[in-house]
């Protein structure tokens, strides 16, 4: 391809905003177009970035026979119908975490697009971020000897968009909201290796009146290398976000936190808001993060997958990624609902998550 990609974005809210904020700064890309229902949204987002075309129909974006792919920005229980469109359209494609739904879709999304003949790539950001990426270098150059133990924390006082509390369109609380995060990185750190198994302990313990997903959950993970991960996800934590790895080894340990140490120490009594501070309110003692797409790897992240789509070159992070994260979080959520190890792989035809533990 000669020309610059051209990308549509579907979604006009927080997370579309750091995906156009990333496409912006890839000089392989051109923000040509933008897809929201809400009446009047994808007009001011396209106003704001300059994207010429805006539609309140996906579908009529799909249509458009210059676009080359399409980043999902939607609420999760649309990624799949999205997807098999898009890829019955010929565009490639961008999925925000978690990959979608259920096992099925995931089984769905990734025929279509291999039919098709498109990529798909599923957006673990944090895979790309840059002080993530200088630890995973130190575990592969044999700083840290043989990997033992991983740990990894994302925590917040809870989401920025409503869909995030109703677990029938979101599909589960925390740990499918943030939990994907977890289970990709310690996938991408170790090399991808196959998880034996999955021990959850969740519960929803502040927000009630908002949702009947899990707002704090402590996953542990036991790799087929015999490797430890564990991972801690909140919607309670005050005072900011926190996103936190360790790395134990036989020869070393690395600690990184992704946040405070490219952060600002802010006092504010009124407030502030933009981005990843949306997430909890800013009253009071923050952290107020700057250039926080690139410190999360957005830019890096869409900058891949635009050379992907314009060299033909396959994504790292793939569809069948994302669905090994999924199959990963329903095994979480019925080792929550059983008290128990769950083994994998683990089967399951449940339609969202949530389901399995609801049943407790």
């Amino acid at each position: 391809m000669n020309r610059r990609v051209r990308v549509g974005l579907i979604g006009s809210q927080f997370i579309s905003t750091l995906h156009a904020e990333a496409l912006q700064r890839c000089t392989d890309a051109e923000l040509f177009a933008v897809a929201s229902p809400t009446q009047g949204n994808a007009k001011a987002f396209a106003k704001k970035f300059g994207i010429p075309h805006h539609f309140t129909d996906y579908r009529k974006m799909l249509a458009m026979d210059e676009l080359d792919m399409i980043v999902i920005g939607a609420p999760n229980f649309l990624h799949c119908e999205i997807t098999e469109a898009a890829a019955a359209a010929g565009k490639h494609i961008v999925c925000e975490k978690p990959l979608c739904m259920n096992l099925a879709e995931a089984d769905r999304m990734i025929a279509a697009c291999k039919k098709a003949k498109v990529k798909l790539m599923y957006a673990e950001e944090l895979c790309f971020a840059p002080k993530y990426v200088r630890l995973k270098q130190l575990l592969d150059d044999g700083a840290l000897g043989k990997p033992v133990l991983l740990k990894q924390l994302e925590k917040h006082d809870g989401p920025h968009a409503p869909h995030f509390w109703d677990v029938k369109r979101s599909g589960g609380g925390v740990t499918m909201d943030m939990g994907c995060h977890a289970i990709e990185f310690f996938r991408w750190m170790l090399g991808r290796p196959k998880i034996k198994s999955a021990y959850a302990q969740m519960g929803t313990y502040v927000h009630t009146d908002k949702t009947k997903g899990d707002d704090n959950a402590i996953l542990l993970f036991e790799f087929e290398n015999n490797v430890m991960a564990m991972a801690e996800e909140s919607w309670t934590k005050l005072g900011g976000m926190d996103d936190r790895s360790e790395v134990h080894g036989s020869k070393g340990v690395a600690y990184a936190d992704l946040l405070h140490g490219n952060s600002i120490e802010t006092y504010s009594s009124v407030g502030y808001g933009y981005a990843v501070e949306k997430a909890g309110s800013t009253v009071g003692w923050s952290f107020t993060i700057y250039e926080e797409a690139w410190n999360y790897g957005f830019p890096q992240e869409m900058a891949h997958f635009v050379d992907c789509v314009k060299n033909d070159k396959p994504p790292s992070v793939t569809g069948e990624d994302g669905r090994a994260v999924l199959e990963a979080i329903f095994a979480c959520y019925e080792s929550a609902r059983t008290g128990r190890k769950v083994e994998l792989p683990f089967k399951s035809n449940a339609a969202k998550p949530h389901d399995l533990w609801g049943k407790r």
